[in-house]
């Protein structure tokens, strides 16, 4: 009778698991709850606070050129035009060197190499970026100064067309070292990226290319990134979100003026580095406190419509 009564233990054990996973699952839920919460909180505080600015200037702060603190004038127009040329110019700079890297260590690179130069780039992402930016000034510009933009100058920036894009005086600092700068920054998160995707795609594909009389390229071509295609989009977009909102990099080697330049050697800024530089000098409940809150959204939204986009060209390449 005692047998018969007994729990058996197989029973109890899928009580104990099955009451774990449901304390797993709230955990995991109220993880999620709180992310969106601390999230919409974001949000809602950014838009609060900067809405005097935006009650003051309408909808012309968006696009507005003035920052001038003294007649208490200000727009967001220079800084929105110098994160987004900064970030898309970062972006076609570095996904060619990010895309060689990953073919280089998955296809060319000898097995004893691939883990040291794998690792070297991977360090890249976590140099602070303080001392990309003091690298920027004290070596990159000068050498921009010296070397790489008077040569620019003097051949593409004589070409018909996008000659305009090439010229002024080659300062070394501005929109185009400040692309330069990001582009090695968002580098290693691309490569590796590209690298993880291309080694998942199974070798019997390859072989079977291979095996038909295709070269290398042709394998990563028409086998490799079509197979990746998504993951390597995705990690793009993770780049150029990173970009987006860098601060203490840009702001030491953009110029920082508040002018927006047809040279992309010429001056400018962007939010973040706008920010940066002119929120310790702002007074609580100023307007130009307000403003620079301001700007802090719109580079949220820009960020949000950066994400969403990506999701988008995802989904529809899922389709397809």
């Amino acid at each position: 009778m005692a047998s018969a009564s007994a729990t058996p233990p197989q029973a109890v054990s899928r009580r104990s698991g099955s009451f774990g996973e449901k304390v797993f699952a709230l955990v995991c839920q109220a993880a999620g709850i709180f992310v969106l919460i601390l999230l919409g909180a974001l949000i809602i505080e950014l838009f609060i606070a900067g809405l005097p600015a935006f009650r003051a200037f309408g909808i012309a702060f968006v696009t507005s050129t003035d920052w001038d603190p003294v007649r208490e004038l200000f727009g967001a127009g220079v800084s929105i035009y110098g994160t987004i040329i900064t970030a898309i110019l970062a972006i076609i700079m570095a996904v060619p060197l990010a895309f060689g890297v990953a073919f280089f260590l998955t296809e060319l690179a000898p097995p004893w190499m691939r883990r040291p130069v794998g690792t070297a780039v991977e360090l890249l992402a976590a140099v602070p970026s303080i001392i990309y930016g003091m690298w920027g000034f004290f070596v990159i510009a000068p050498t921009f100064a010296r070397y790489v933009q008077p040569t620019i100058i003097d051949t593409v920036g004589e070409l018909p067309l996008i000659g305009f894009l090439f010229q002024g005086p080659p300062f070394g600092t501005g929109l185009f070292t400040a692309a330069f700068i990001l582009a090695i920054m968002v580098l290693p998160f691309i490569a590796a990226t590209m690298r993880d995707v291309f080694e998942q795609v199974p070798p019997v594909y390859k072989e079977s290319a291979y095996g038909l009389g295709a070269t290398t390229w042709e394998v990563m071509k028409g086998v490799v990134i079509p197979y990746t295609r998504i993951s390597v989009v995705g990690g793009i977009m993770l780049g150029l979100g990173r970009a987006l909102g860098e601060t203490m990099a840009v702001t030491f080697v953009i110029g920082n003026a508040n002018r927006i330049s047809t040279s992309l050697f010429g001056p400018g800024n962007t939010i973040a580095s706008l920010v940066a530089l002119e929120f310790g000098e702002s007074e609580i409940g100023s307007l130009k406190l307000a403003s620079l809150l301001a700007l802090g959204f719109i580079l949220f939204v820009l960020s949000f419509a950066v994400l969403a986009t990506s999701r988008y060209l995802l989904r529809s390449r899922l389709k397809v």
